[in-house]
C-alpha cells in the first residue's frame, strides 16, 4: 500500500508520499501538474474542489486517477436536469415484510464523490450537497447519518456559456475550498496524450493499472501533519488583509467571506507541507489565493462587460497588499 513504517508519519515521509501520488496521476493526466497539485492540496486540507473546463480536458480522468491512487471508496454521480436530491443522498423505503422503514443510502455515502457536470442539474438538486459538504453528515427523514473520513466532493462543471448549464448557488460555491480552471495542455503534452490514447493500451487501461499508494489512515495522518504546520502571527493578518480587500475592491459587488480566510490558510499549510516545510511563508498564501478566492468574488455588470476576470483582480489585489517578511 504505502512505504510508511509503523509509527507516526514524519514530514519527510508525507512529502515523499505526496510526490509519488502526483507522479502517479501524471502518468495518465499529462501536462496538468499544477491542477493535480491543487487537487491534492484541497484533499489534505480537508476541503472540496470545483473543476471547470470545456469538455475533453480530463476533469473526470483526474478524479478517477486520484481515486485509483488512494485506497478509499469512490462514487460518481452524473448530474442531469432530471436528477433528484434523493438520487444523490438516498431515501427511506417502507418494508412490507417488517412493517418498518429501511434506509437506502445514496452515492454520497463514500469517501471521494465525483459530481460530474454538476451545473447541468437545477439548484434544488445542487443544494442537496450543502449539508454533507459542510457537516460531513446526511439527514434522511429526520435521522442524521455521519460519513466516514476522509470525505471530499470533486465537482466538475462546464463553463456557463455552454448549453444546458445552471449557475451554482452562492452558498454551495462558498463550500468549495478551490475552484480550479483547466486549460488546454501544451502541444508537447497533447502529443504525449495522443500517443498514450492510441497505442497498445488506452488511458482507461492505464488508470486501472495505477498502484494504490495510501489508505484512509495515512490520509488522516497527512491532514494532521498539515494542520500542525506553523503559521506566524503576521501571516494571519496578511491573509485577513487580502480577504478583506476583496470586499472593498472597485467593481466587486460581493467579496470573500470568513470561509475565504480559513481556506486560504488551510491550503497554505498544505502547500508548505508539499514543499517539505513545517512553516508557512507568504508565497504559500499567494500561490493558493487565486483558486481559493476566484469563485467567492461577484463582479459588477460593468466589469463583466469589459471582460475582466476574477483572476485578474486577485492578481492586482495581491500586488497591493505588502507581504510580511518572515
Amino acid at each position: 500500500m504505502s512505504d510508511v513504517v509503523d509509527g507516526k508519519l514524519t514530514l519527510e515521509q508525507a512529502f515523499e508520499l505526496i510526490t509519488k501520488i502526483k507522479q502517479n496521476i501524471s502518468k495518465v493526466l499529462i501536462g496538468q501538474e499544477s491542477v493535480i497539485e491543487n487537487v491534492l492540496t484541497t484533499l489534505f486540507a480537508g476541503g472540496h474542489v470545483l473543476l471547470e473546463g470545456v469538455p475533453g480536458l480530463g476533469k473526470t480522468l483526474l478524479v478517477r486517477a486520484l481515486a485509483q491512487s488512494l485506497s478509499v471508496e469512490f462514487s460518481r454521480i452524473q448530474f442531469t436536469p432530471d436528477l433528484m436530491p434523493s438520487d444523490v443522498l438516498g431515501h427511506t423505503l417502507y418494508d412490507m415484510k417488517t412493517g418498518g422503514f429501511t434506509t437506502k443510502k445514496g452515492p454520497a455515502f463514500t469517501n471521494l464523490l465525483l459530481a460530474d457536470e454538476i451545473n447541468r442539474a437545477p439548484a434544488k438538486t445542487q443544494s442537496a450537497l450543502l449539508e454533507v459538504m459542510q457537516e460531513q453528515q446526511i439527514t434522511l427523514d429526520g435521522e442524521t447519518l455521519l460519513l466516514d473520513s476522509p470525505f471530499m466532493v470533486l465537482a466538475t462543471q462546464n463553463p456557463l456559456d455552454q448549453e444546458g448549464t445552471y449557475p451554482l448557488p452562492e452558498a454551495e460555491l462558498d463550500r468549495f475550498m478551490m475552484k480550479i480552471e483547466l486549460d488546454f495542455p501544451s502541444k508537447e503534452a497533447e502529443i504525449a496524450l495522443l500517443k498514450l490514447n492510441t497505442e497498445k493500451y488506452t488511458n482507461e487501461k492505464n488508470i486501472e493499472n495505477l498502484p494504490r499508494l495510501i489508505d484512509k489512515n495515512v490520509i488522516e495522518e497527512i491532514k494532521v501533519l498539515a494542520s500542525d504546520v506553523t503559521v506566524d502571527e503576521q501571516l494571519f493578518h496578511y491573509a485577513v488583509e487580502i480577504v478583506s480587500k476583496t470586499r472593498q475592491w472597485h467593481g466587486v459587488l460581493h467579496g470573500a467571506g470568513l470561509r475565504g480566510s480559513i481556506n486560504l490558510l488551510k491550503a497554505a499549510k498544505v502547500t508548505a507541507l508539499m514543499n517539505g516545510r513545517d512553516f508557512v511563508v507568504p508565497d504559500d498564501i499567494k500561490v493558493v489565493a487565486p483558486n481559493v478566492l476566484r469563485h467567492r468574488l461577484i463582479l459588477s455588470a460593468e466589469l463583466e462587460l469589459e471582460g475582466v476576470h476574477q483572476s485578474q483582480l486577485i492578481e492586482e489585489l495581491l500586488s497591493s497588499v505588502e507581504a510580511p517578511r518572515i
